[in-house]
């Protein structure tokens, strides 16, 4: 068991063993949770999009990173020339 002291701005340092298992440094972000009388710290893990690949059901075929870029750019096309004809 670790201890630390809160100084009269609420802060404290987190123990260096404490840090060294969660795997948390400089900079990174902590979430506190209240459980009961308990606080509980986790660290805040950051997650690629390549994290969340097949997580979810496909609804169609994926058709293609220039596909995608060739509907992107009619849309915009679209938008810009209805603007321009108000």
């Amino acid at each position: 068991m670790e201890a630390a002291r809160i100084t009269f701005k609420g802060q404290v340092t987190i123990p260096k063993k404490v840090r060294t298992v969660l795997g948390i440094q400089a900079g990174d972000l902590v979430i506190f949770s209240i459980e009961g009388k308990n606080a509980v710290l986790k660290p805040f893990i950051k997650k690629s999009l390549l994290d969340f690949y097949g997580t979810m059901p496909v609804k169609r075929k994926y058709p293609g990173f220039e596909a995608i870029r060739r509907e992107l750019h009619q849309e915009i096309s679209e938008t810009i020339v209805g603007k321009i004809k108000r």
